[in-house]
Order: C-alpha cells, then sequence, then structure tokens
C-alpha cells in the first residue's frame, strides 16, 4: 500500500508540474531561502494540512524513536527548539529527551525516516527554515535537501512524517506554536537521578545537562536532557568502548569531562581486568565535536608507568594540573602534576593530602577523587576519605592558601569532614560541581547509598543538590537530600 501511495504521489507532482509549467508559472521544486527563527524558546509544531502535532509514539526517549503526528497535547515530547548550527541552519530538539530531529541513517531518498538521535551536528540534523506569507514555516534538511513532510497526506494521529522534495504543500508547511513548558513543565525535583549511577560526573552546557557514571565494564556511557529531573530517563549512549584494547578494557571508572581552551576532554580510569584491579590507570579522550558527546578521539595515558585512578583537571594561573588519587606506602593519596596538555604529564609528582584524621581511615587509608571548586577568587578541592565500602565515605576539604600547588604546605585541609551521611542517604561522596543554567546556583552531584551495609557496587545512586558559601567564603553544602524529598529544579530552567 505505501509503496502504490508513492509511486502515485510521485506521478501526481509530476502532472502538477507540467501543468504549471505549461501555465507560464515557475514550479514550486526548489528549497525557500532561509529564514531566522528565536533559538531558545519552546514551540509545539503543528501541521497545516492535518492541524496534529509533532510527537514521538509512545513519548519514546530511545534514539531511533521516529517522528510522527498526534493530537495537541503540549507535552514535552511535542515541544522542540531550534539550536544554532550556523550559516542559516537548526538542529531541532526535543525537549522530553534532548535528542535531536535526524534522517536515519543518511538516507536521502523520498519516503526516508526521520527519528530523534544524539546530537552530532551532523547535515542530516540541520534544517533551514523559511516563513511564508500565511505564517507558516518548512524546514529543509541540509544533507538531504528535502523538505520535512506529513507522510501520504494523512490526517491520522500516530502516522508518521518523513521527507519528501520540496512542493510548498500544506503537509511541508508547519506552525510554531509558542509554549511555556507545557502540561509537564518541571519546577521540582527529586533524588535519586539515576539507580547504578556511582561516581557521577554532571556539567550543564549549551541548553543541555550532560552525565556520566561508572559503567563497571569496557564503555563510557554519556546521558544529555535539558532538566535534571529528565536525566531519569534520558538513555544512556556509548560514547566511547575499550573492548578491544587489552590494556584498559576493563572496569571502566569515574568518567570525567571538561572544557579545556574551548575542546571537550574526557578522562576515565580503566585496567586490563574485570577482577584484577592492580591494572587501573587514567586515560584521556578528546572530543572532535562540539559537545560532551563526542565522537571522542583516544589521546594518551597520562601516567602510564604506576596505579592511579579518579583524575581530575586544576587550572591556576594559566597552569594545567592532573590531580589523581595513588598508594603511597600503606595510605591512598591525592597527588598532583603540572601538565604540558590535557594528556600529558610533565616534572615531578608531589602528594597534597593523605588520611590522617580518624574519620579518613574508617575501613581503610583513603583520601581519592579529588573535585575542583573555584570561587570568589580561592581555589578548593573535596576529596572523598574512608574506604567507599563503608557508610563512612564521606567528603573532606582542601583549600589552596599558598603560592604553589605543588608543595603540599600550600594547602591547608578542613580539620572535620564537610558532606557526611544523613536522611537515609550513606557513603555520600565521589563528587562533582556544576551551576544552574543561568549561572546563578552552585550544585553537587555525588553518590550515596540507600542502605549503611551498601558497599561499592552498583548499589550507588547519583543525587544532587544546590549549596552556597559561608560568611567565610568557604563553601556550605549542608546535608544530604533525602531520598524523594522535592527541591526546586536550578535556577533557569
Amino acid at each position: 500500500m505505501r509503496i502504490r501511495f508513492k509511486r502515485a504521489r510521485l506521478l501526481i507532482a509530476g502532472l502538477l508540474a507540467a501543468a504549471v509549467a505549461g501555465a507560464g508559472l515557475v514550479a514550486a521544486s526548489t528549497a525557500p531561502a532561509q529564514a531566522a527563527v528565536q533559538t531558545g524558546q519552546w514551540y509545539v509544531i503543528t501541521s497545516a494540512h492535518s492541524g496534529l502535532a509533532l510527537d514521538f509514539q509512545n513519548d519514546s526517549q530511545d534514539t531511533g524513536a521516529g517522528l510522527v503526528q498526534w493530537d495537541r497535547l503540549d507535552d514535552q515530547s511535542q515541544q522542540f527548539r531550534f539550536v544554532d548550527s550556523g550559516d542559516g541552519y537548526y538542529r531541532i530538539e526535543a525537549r522530553h529527551s534532548g535528542l535531536v530531529l535526524d534522517v536515519f541513517e543518511w538516507n536521502a531518498d523520498n519516503g526516508a525516516d526521520i527519528v530523534q538521535w544524539t546530537d552530532v551536528d551532523g547535515t542530516n540534523q540541520q534544517w533551514s527554515v523559511t516563513e511564508h506569507d500565511d505564517g507558516t514555516h518548512s524546514f529543509i534538511n541540509r544533507f538531504s535537501e528535502k523538505a520535512l513532510d506529513l507522510w501520504d497526506w494523512s490526517t491520522t494521529p500516530g502516522d508518521r512524517i518523513s521527507q519528501y522534495d520540496y512542493t510548498g504543500a500544506d503537509v511541508q508547511k508547519w506552525h510554531l506554536n509558542p509554549v511555556d513548558g507545557g502540561g509537564s513543565d518541571e519546577d521540582t525535583l527529586t533524588n535519586p537521578i539515576r539507580s547504578n549511577g556511582a561516581d557521577p560526573w554532571l556539567e550543564y552546557w549549551d541548553g543541555y545537562y550532560y552525565m556520566s557514571t561508572t559503567t563497571w565494564d569496557s564503555t563510557v556511557i554519556m546521558r544529555r536532557a535539558a532538566t535534571l529531573e529528565g536525566l531519569k530517563t534520558a538513555s544512556d549512549t556509548v560514547v566511547w568502548d575499550d573492548a578491544d584494547v587489552p590494556d584498559r578494557c576493563c572496569s571502566h571508572w569515574a568518567p570525567e569531562f571538561h572544557r579545556i581552551d574551548g575542546t571537550w576532554y574526557l578522562m576515565y580510569t580503566s585496567g586490563f581486568s574485570q577482577t584484577d584491579l592492580d591494572g587501573q590507570k587514567l586515560h584521556v579522550l578528546r572530543s572532535t565535536g562540539d559537545t560532551p558527546m563526542g565522537p571522542y578521539e583516544f589521546m594518551g595515558t597520562p601516567l602510564p608507568n604506576q596505579w592511579n585512578i579518579d583524575g581530575s583537571y586544576l587550572e591556576v594561573n594559566g597552569q594545567l594540573y592532573l590531580l589523581w588519587s595513588e598508594w603511597i606506602g600503606s595510605d591512598q593519596t591525592v597527588r598532583i602534576a603540572a601538565m604540558s596538555n590535557p594528556w600529558t604529564v610533565t616534572g615531578s609528582h608531589a602528594t597534597i593530602s593523605s588520611p590522617t584524621h580518624d574519620w579518613e581511615v574508617q575501613g581503610s587509608r583513603v583520601n581519592e577523587a579529588a573535585a575542583v571548586l573555584q570561587h570568589g577568587g580561592r581555589t578548593f578541592v573535596t576529596y572523598s576519605a574512608s574506604s567507599c565500602d563503608t557508610p563512612d565515605y564521606k567528603l573532606g576539604l582542601l583549600e589552596l592558601t599558598g603560592s604553589d600547588p605543588l608543595s603540599a604546605s600550600s594547602w591547608t585541609k578542613t580539620p572535620t569532614p564537610v558532606f557526611q551521611s544523613a536522611n537515609g542517604v550513606y557513603g555520600t561522596a565521589h563528587n562533582g560541581f556544576f551551576t544552574s543554567p543561568d549561572g546563578s546556583e552552585h550544585w553537587l552531584v555525588y553518590h550515596g547509598n540507600p542502605s549503611p551495609s551498601d558497599g561499592c557496587g552498583s548499589t550507588r545512586e547519583t543525587y544532587v543538590q544546590p549549596f552556597t558559601f559561608g560568611p567565610d567564603g568557604t563553601p556550605d553544602f549542608g546535608e544530604p537530600v533525602g531520598r524523594g524529598v522535592e527541591i526546586p529544579a536550578p535556577s533557569g530552567e
């Protein structure tokens, strides 16, 4: 039935073109001129032909889910915004998933599937936009040069959206209906935001939250969503896989991604075995795209000759440093070295924190997972203390109070923990920091366990909460927010 209709449609299009040419008119067979749209505004997009709205079957958040039409409900699966790709082209982002409209598998044919996919800013994800005299819009794909089209002139909810040679017909015209978020706009959120979410790292960048956590296997994964609450159901995308690389195939831990000099770098820990962890080392990837989704290329192993985990970056006075954790004698310590680039260590290594207080030696003598927080001209570093196998895993705090980050005497340790188990959340540590979309709030991301008997495994969950700075300028993280407790969503969502 579809093939017969498609052939009939081609025949009709040809007859119409011939009739127009015979009348001495110019056929509307080429794409219209590009026009600007308002980025940042969410729209429900409805068909000029059917009156139905662009949507995804069953509100799917999966990559590859097909674009359909449905009764207008203003749900977030029906809300889209335009992300500027330059040169007059835009990606069309779905609010519920954070994914963008994509001509599936780079198929240039009439009738190809239009799906949602991870935003890699490919030309098959870029659309020009024109406004017609009647106020409707047409979208032309940069790769295929075909128009977003309501297939088979359907008026039935659930039928597919495709692409077709531009004709200017009503099935290729769309109304942009601005909305303020619609029926399920989220102004609060609850923890946890991910199960099996150990060692989380989270950043807000260019309209999206990106989050990665420990996978335990050969992969590095990434989630992306327009809201923190949306990260709960966002799809995991594998952005790197070391399955075929013997010396880093296994036990992937603690991914962190940082934007350095305009480029995203992703650092993770892995080794040669799922059970023998003596080979764990840091490895660095560089994104060839402009988002933490990659694609990535492998750059190097900064410390190839020693056991080292939980890497992070510190920048002070224009110098880049690597922070990591390493066993020195019976102590697992926080170490530092200068870097000549984000994957190459240069010069001497120094220890800036060792477990010395009682609260740092519960279960094992551990300082690990350094995370940098710079505010008000001051540089702080949180770290995780005691064994992650215990409910006593908690955060300590260092401050750079001297002039040389490579000198232990330049760092001052707070004598008491700054964040620890409370309110039914245990082992609250291995953290990162991010800011709200409008930059006005500071947020903490960390993992915690739902039971004091849980340890270092997949029971750990990802939590987020805002924090402030005290009168003395030091961070005040408060207590962990309990599971299911509503907190306001970040400012600017």
